[in-house]
């Protein structure tokens, strides 16, 4: 169902590579929304997923650029303005990688020039996309941008490796960069940390399955799916949300607030009905 939250507006989204994609449910509700968007990736990206075919079929302008690389992003910038007819009004930043983690490397065991590639990729490239607006001077005044992130940046996740710091890191970039940009420019920036979510990335990262599995027993509201964080993102891309700015929401059916749940008890007593001493 649509609601036309944002006719009239227009936006670039980072990071949709397939249909597990969260920023791909993102530019499917931009689009019902009534908004017109660009879509963007890495080279490589954009040939190895389906973006490409989203593009086509949507009619929508995809822009390939490294949102690690400074000139990149400026040509993407202004690329899109000119596509658009106009400054933009709202920005998805779903880029995330670990190299870490993609080769098994445990977290006592990081290679540090990996470590280096995660934090640009997973966090420095969202103070690079935020710098380079500003400068260009490409959002509208009440925009709104917005990152995935995850409870990793404040409590301790087996597995989750490097991308905790870049997550920690990220959530603090919106914080500090959503104060100057804020006052400056009125545009709005807020991480949302989302539940373990089936994606490309996110099965890349050992054990992920027990941890979404885990995460639902946790929450009272279960997990929150793709779909349902898309219809978040909408919100905080809509003039219903001016006033929300340099928050980590938390979008995780309660996971966050909890510490035990009866279901999560109930599994770990399963554990000792074998005869084990607890």
């Amino acid at each position: 169902m649509s609601y036309n939250l944002l006719k009239g507006k227009k936006g670039i989204i980072f990071g949709a590579l397939n249909e597990m994609s969260i920023a791909w449910k993102v530019a499917e509700k931009c689009l019902e929304e009534g908004a017109e968007i660009v879509l963007t990736n890495t080279e490589l990206s954009i040939r190895m997923g389906q973006i490409k075919d989203f593009a086509e079929k949507n009619n929508v302008p995809l822009i390939p650029a490294d949102a690690t690389s400074e000139e990149d992003l400026e040509r993407l910038f202004k690329e899109t303005m000119e596509l658009l007819g106009g400054k933009i009004d709202f920005i998805l930043h779903s880029v995330a990688m670990s190299l870490n983690v993609r080769k098994k490397r445990p977290y006592d065991n990081l290679d540090y020039d990996f470590l280096q590639k995660t934090l640009d990729i997973s966090a420095i490239s969202f103070h690079k996309v935020l710098q380079t607006a500003k400068k260009l001077d490409a959002i509208n005044e009440w925009g709104s941008v917005v990152a995935l992130s995850y409870v990793a940046a404040q409590r301790t996740m087996f597995e989750y490796n490097d991308m905790a710091e870049a997550k920690a890191m990220l959530e603090s970039i919106a914080r500090s960069f959503g104060y100057i940009y804020g006052r400056e420019k009125r545009v709005r920036v807020n991480t949302i940390s989302q539940s373990p979510t089936v994606t490309t990335a996110g099965s890349g990262i050992k054990g992920f399955d027990s941890l979404i599995d885990f995460a639902e027993r946790m929450s009272p509201l279960g997990n929150a799916s793709a779909d349902e964080c898309a219809n978040y993102c909408i919100t905080l891309f809509s003039d219903l949300t001016r006033k929300v700015t340099m928050q980590n929401l938390f979008h995780d059916g309660g996971f966050s607030s909890m510490g035990m749940s009866y279901r999560a008890m109930h599994q770990y007593n399963k554990s000792f009905e074998n005869g084990e001493t607890k």
